[in-house]
């Protein structure tokens, strides 16, 4: 009787270990494979998605601001990785691990920050694209690649300065009924980075945020790579015939 219960026990110590490190984040397991580069500010609308307030996670309750203007804050910083790497962030694009990008509480979606290691004074420019962080007293979570720019990837958490930089001519469209976006799909990858670099290149090219999302097709993992949205239509024919006369295969209208 004796053994088992201590079989029990062991058995189930061993369950929670391993539960603990299944839930923990990670960094990615080899660096990335282009230089940093700051998120560039620019004027993009603020739609429903992403800025739902109030909204309650684990029972609390938060509310987004009505503009980012003169946002200034001190605190901790966090970096989420690999856990989530590939998933959905709250304005719906797909989190890249590599990418100028961070989590905010209530700076409304999307904002753009300047964010500063306070220990060393190393800043990066980063683009607000999902909620959080929701533990402790972190004011703001970063890319992992943003933590390696700042300098504590290694640590975990670390004191910064969080400030909003100024965007012009934002329209704010949270109020107003969600416009069906429209994307053209321009390839289909079993490389998960294959398709990261091309999202790169046509977001640097043409301005428009470029999303990478995997997707099964007969049993077969593959990560599409899409461009947009585009809110009018003149505007998708047009990238569309211009990524054909680049030699890309027929891109794929998506609604």
């Amino acid at each position: 009787m004796t053994r088992c219960l201590l079989a029990v026990l062991a058995l189930s110590v061993a369950t929670a270990q391993a539960a603990t490190v299944e839930e923990m984040d990670y960094a990615p397991p080899a660096p990335a494979s282009a230089p940093w580069a700051d998120a560039e500010p620019r004027a993009e609308p603020l739609l429903r998605l992403g800025n739902r307030s109030p909204y309650e996670v684990n029972g609390a309750r938060y509310e987004v601001l009505g503009t980012s203007e003169g946002y200034r804050a001190r605190g901790l910083a966090s970096w989420y990785g690999m856990k989530f790497q590939g998933r959905p962030t709250s304005n719906g694009e797909i989190y890249d691990v590599f990418g100028a990008t961070a989590a905010h509480r209530s700076l409304p979606i999307p904002s753009y920050v300047r964010v500063k290691n306070l220990r060393n004074d190393r800043a990066v420019v980063l683009r607000v694209n999902d909620r959080g962080p929701f533990a402790g007293d972190r004011i703001i979570d970063v890319s992992y690649q943003a933590a390696v720019a700042l300098g504590f990837s290694e640590q975990g958490t670390v004191e910064v300065e969080v400030e909003a930089l100024p965007q012009r001519g934002i329209e704010d469209r949270r109020n107003q009924p969600p416009i069906a976006p429209r994307y053209l799909q321009v390839g289909a990858f079993s490389s998960w980075q294959s398709a990261l670099d091309l999202a790169r290149t046509l977001q640097r090219q043409w301005g428009q945020n470029g999303y990478v999302s995997p997707v099964e097709v007969d049993g077969k993992r593959l990560h599409r790579v899409r461009l947009g949205p585009f809110e009018g239509q003149n505007t998708l024919e047009w990238v569309r015939g211009q990524l054909l006369e680049q030699g890309f295969p027929e891109p794929i209208r998506l609604p």
